[in-house]
């Protein structure tokens, strides 16, 4: 029978007494990791300082990059064509794609033929406005006859009036030439009346005159447009580069700005990589870099550093001692000189992993390992 102890089961004592025994070798083993961590980091701090004081070269790990560019059109529409494979150079301005157009080309022969409507619009107006001026000057021509003819009528009335007026001539006909007179004078006020209609004509005539010339001009403005579209069919690589891969196939819609192919600049590549606090503080833009791919470790490539990020990465919650602020991360691009890029554009090639090796301090020299070693 097993013994109890003031109404304690003995298994439940001896349960605990387990459970103890592996807390306990759990916190042993948590201190001794600890411990083992702390080490190497202390290990590895002091290296990089030995190497820094040593050589003032640091490396870092990092991938080989170059700046993505996407062919995208401008419009949306069907994809007509795609005129590059994955893995193809092209050249800037190159075509590398094609959208349908067949609605841009009908919509481009409505437009001309509206153009070509306004152009005829424009030789009715001026045939119109010519004919108004004609009718001004007849309308003028009328108006000196009229006031020429008034001008008789008041002499002949003055006359008969007066050889009425000594009995020398008829009241009757000095009456008739002054009703003459009123009429000539009603003649001219309608003849200056049809100069000013004329005249009225004439100005709406050199108004539909500027509109029909303005109805080309947008008529014109339209096929222009609608051929810029047209030219922005055919999708043209922006820079030299390596189509990466398709986005879209023949035959698929695509929204305006959709993307059709993917192109890295191979004018443009670069490797980012990442240094604590102690070594970005020390570069400047401009500082020489080697760079060693994995796949080619024989090679040393040199580049120059053309950014460092001026906000840290990897930053802990708190910063409040100085090994705290030795955690800080700062990301740095170093570019790879474009001359170099020319000459192997065709071995160029991103994502491979690799190092990178800066120089903190310019007199020193770089080691025979890290002395630049270009690929015949």
């Amino acid at each position: 029978m097993p013994v109890e102890s003031r109404g304690e089961p003995a298994s439940a004592s001896v349960g605990k007494k387990r459970m103890s025994e592996s807390k306990k070798a759990w916190l042993r083993k948590a201190v001794w990791a600890g411990a083992v961590i702390a080490v190497a980091a202390l290990a590895g701090f002091y290296l990089l300082k030995s190497d820094e004081d040593h050589r003032g070269i640091a490396g870092a790990n990092g991938r080989i990059e170059a700046v993505e560019i996407d062919v995208a059109a401008k419009s949306p529409g069907r994809i007509k064509a795609i005129l590059a494979n994955e893995g193809d150079f092209v050249t800037a301005g190159q075509v590398v794609a094609q959208m349908d157009t067949d609605v841009l080309q009908a919509q481009l022969r409505q437009a001309e033929a509206q153009q070509r409507q306004a152009e005829a619009a424009i030789e009715t107006a001026q045939s119109r406005l010519v004919q108004r001026e004609s009718e001004k000057a007849a309308a003028q021509a009328v108006v000196v006859q009229r006031q020429a003819e008034l001008e008789a009528a008041r002499k002949r009335s003055a006359r008969t009036t007066a050889l009425a007026r000594e009995g020398a001539g008829s009241q009757q006909e000095a009456d008739d030439d002054r009703a003459r007179v009123q009429s000539y004078e009603a003649a001219v006020v309608a003849a200056q009346a049809q100069v000013a209609a004329a005249e009225a004509a004439i100005a709406t005539a050199r108004s539909d005159l500027i509109g029909a010339r303005s109805a080309v001009e947008a008529a014109s403005a339209t096929c222009e447009r609608i051929q810029a579209d047209i030219d922005d069919s055919n999708l043209k690589a922006p820079r030299d580069g390596r189509v990466q891969y398709r986005v879209a196939q023949p035959g698929e819609v695509v929204g305006a700005g959709g993307r059709v192919l993917n192109l890295v600049d191979l004018n443009d590549v670069y490797m980012t990589f990442f240094m604590p606090t102690a070594v970005a503080g020390r570069l400047s833009m401009g500082s020489e870099v080697r760079l060693v791919v994995d796949v080619a470790p024989q090679y040393v490539f040199p580049a120059h550093v053309s950014f460092v990020s001026d906000v840290a990465q990897f930053t802990p919650r708190t910063v409040e001692t100085a090994s705290e602020r030795e955690k800080l991360m700062f990301r740095i691009r170093a570019r790879v000189p474009a001359e170099l890029l020319q000459r192997y554009a065709m071995q160029v090639k991103t994502g491979l992993p690799g190092m990178a090796y800066v120089r903190l301090d310019p007199r020193v020299e770089w080691p025979a390992h890290l002395e630049v070693k270009l690929p015949q």
